[in-house]
Order: structure tokens, then C-alpha cells, then sequence
């Protein structure tokens, strides 16, 4: 097997962190993954080698070199494969773009996954966070996925049920991590488009793009502009997205937070919890447009931490608790990073 040694990581991570993999190597199908887990003479080397799987490395934070195996996956290929008289069913290898996905949706008018234009990353890790934004989450067009058990050398197919997804959560972070890896996912989307338009500023900016008739294009159009404008493009500025969860507290905790801060921003969840707005909280604490040698807090969202150019992973990691310690002391909420810390 051709494994490459002391392998840069800078340019297949978005913060662009400069750290090396001790040994790298991609896969382009189960048979190549199958090949490269079991190699004889990788297992002679270090029987205990860790090993990382990468897709898109979109929501990732390394702080130090790693030793051991990173495996990037390549599994591409998008395609129709069934259809009943609402749906389509359409799969993607995990190795694909996620926005080169939602290009093949709207190209085909296939609807559903307009609102999540633009968001960064690969297909496979799209249902590891159950992706969202503008009111649509991944598990609404989700069907099933396959992936590969590293233990059982096996392919196994996961339903919705099976993938236990919540808010940023599935059951890939937590019941089944480190145990498989995603080959593909199969999503369900809708031949007659229901336009989800409500969330944000999403209908100002169709308005202020003139548009008379809504289409899953135009959606998916005013999404991209509304990132555009509030997000950086890691292509330019290294950043992951969203650094932090948003909060969900108690009905009652939230009142009385109102008192307090009467503009504090909530959105209710369930009829006992209210989700909080964390890139509120961190911009009342003064974070944003914060900047310390080249690690800081984006000046137009709160919620994204960046890299200027040379800060190391640590330098991000000890910003982020030191924003985690501001809004806890400040607000009596507790944060949670939503990117993976390696």
C-alpha cells in the first residue's frame, strides 16, 4: 500500500492548522478501505495505530500533530435510484462535496435540501452532525445510509431510527464512534417542492433579489448570499462554520434571563425548553471581532472562530474556553463546542 509518512494536514483541514499525519492514505471505494485497514505490514508496524477518518475536514480542530493513520475518504458518485409518486430517492458516495450535492438537487429540481446550500464539508459526515440551517436539519431528507464496521468487516445499512439523530447529534458521535465509516447516504426528496421559507432573513433576501415566484433555486440562491454575507470562506480565512451548539435551557431559566437581558434571543424547542441564540451570547460577552495574534472571533458572526493565517489549533482551543468561561460566568449558560477537537 502506498502510504504517504509525515503526511501535511494543512490543506485538507478548513482552519488550516499546520500539523502532519504520521501516515496518510485515501480510499475510493469499501474494497480500497477494506485493504488499507488490514495491511500486513501496517499492522506489523504499530498493532495499537489510531485512525482517523476525513472527509471534508470542515468541522475539525486539530491541536497537535497526529500519530497515527488518517484516512481521507474519496467514495464519490451521485445518482436516482428509486422514485414513487412523491419521492425521490437519491444516493451519494460520502466522498462527495455536500454543496456539490445540493447542485445536483437543484439541477434536477429534486427538493428539500435547498436551505443547506452552501454548507461546508462532505456528504458522509452530513448525518455524523445531522447538518441544519435555516430550519431544515439532514434527518428531514434523510432515508438510510451504509457504512463500513471496521470490527466486523462488514457493510451495514442504517435507518433514520437507526441513526438517533438530534440537534447536531447522531448516534455515529456517540453510541457508534470510532466503530464505522460512512460509504454513502441515501436522502428522500420531495418531486413538489414545500418551500421553507420563514427562517431568518431568508424572505427579505428573496425581496430584495426581486424574485416573483419562489423556486428551490432561488431558495437555495438567497441561502448562499445570506452565508456569503455573514460567513467567511475558510478558502480565505480558516474557520470551521459554527464553533459552538446553540443552548437550549429551561422555560423557566430562560424568564429569567429576560428580566435581566430583556433583548436576549430564544427560540422555543419543546414546551419545557428554549433554544438560546450562542452567537448572541458570545457578542454580549464582547467577543466578537476579537483578535489575538492570528487566532480570533469573526467580526461579522460571533459564532465563528477563525484563523488568520498562523495560529496553531491550541491557540483556537484556548480562545474558545476562554469565550465558554465568559458566557458561563456572564449568563449561567454552559457552551458546547459543535467542532471535533483532535
Amino acid at each position: 500500500m502506498n502510504f504517504k509518512e509525515n503526511f501535511s494536514l494543512k490543506q485538507l483541514n478548513t482552519f488550516g492548522i499546520n500539523v502532519t499525519a504520521k501516515y496518510f492514505n485515501t480510499f475510493n471505494n469499501i474494497e480500497e478501505l477494506a485493504e488499507i485497514l488490514y495491511d500486513k505490514e501496517m499492522k506489523k508496524e504499530n498493532r495499537q495505530l489510531p485512525t482517523l477518518f476525513l472527509g471534508g475536514g470542515s468541522n475539525i480542530l486539530f491541536t497537535k500533530n497526529f500519530d497515527g493513520l488518517v484516512l481521507k475518504n474519496e467514495i464519490i458518485g451521485i445518482k436516482k435510484i428509486n422514485e414513487d409518486a412523491d419521492y425521490v430517492y437519491v444516493r451519494s458516495g460520502a466522498g462527495v462535496g455536500w454543496h456539490e450535492f445540493i447542485l445536483f438537487c437543484i439541477k434536477n429540481n429534486f427538493a428539500g435540501a435547498e436551505n443547506l446550500s452552501l454548507i461546508p464539508g462532505n456528504v458522509g459526515a452530513s448525518p455524523m452532525q445531522n447538518i441544519g440551517a435555516y430550519g431544515v436539519e439532514l434527518k428531514d431528507i434523510f432515508y438510510e445510509l451504509e457504512a463500513y464496521n471496521i470490527h466486523e468487516k462488514k457493510t451495514v445499512v442504517f435507518s433514520k431510527n437507526d441513526c438517533a439523530f438530534g440537534y447536531r447529534e447522531s448516534a455515529f458521535k456517540n453510541k457508534y464512534k470510532g466503530q464505522f465509516v460512512i460509504t454513502s447516504v441515501t436522502f428522500r426528496l420531495n418531486k413538489i417542492p414545500v418551500f421553507n421559507t420563514s427562517y431568518g432573513a431568508i424572505e427579505e433576501e428573496l425581496a430584495k433579489m426581486k424574485i416573483e415566484q419562489v423556486t428551490i433555486k432561488a431558495i437555495s440562491d438567497a441561502v448562499i448570499s445570506i452565508r456569503k454575507s455573514k460567513l467567511p470562506d475558510p478558502a480565505v480565512i480558516g474557520n470551521a462554520g459554527s464553533f459552538f451548539k446553540n443552548p437550549a435551557i429551561s422555560n423557566e431559566q430562560f424568564q429569567q434571563l429576560k428580566k435581566t437581558f430583556p433583548n436576549i434571543i430564544g427560540y422555543p424547542v419543546n414546551e419545557n425548553e428554549t433554544k438560546l441564540a450562542a452567537g448572541w451570547l458570545i457578542e454580549e460577552c464582547g467577543w466578537k471581532g476579537y483578535r489575538k495574534d492570528d487566532a480570533g472571533c469573526h467580526e461579522k458572526q460571533a459564532l465563528v472562530l477563525v484563523n488568520y493565517g498562523n495560529a496553531s489549533g491550541d491557540e483556537i482551543l484556548q480562545l474558545s474556553q476562554k469565550i465558554i468561561e465568559s458566557v458561563n460566568n456572564r449568563f449561567f449558560v454552559k457552551l458546547e463546542r459543535e467542532v471535533n477537537i483532535i
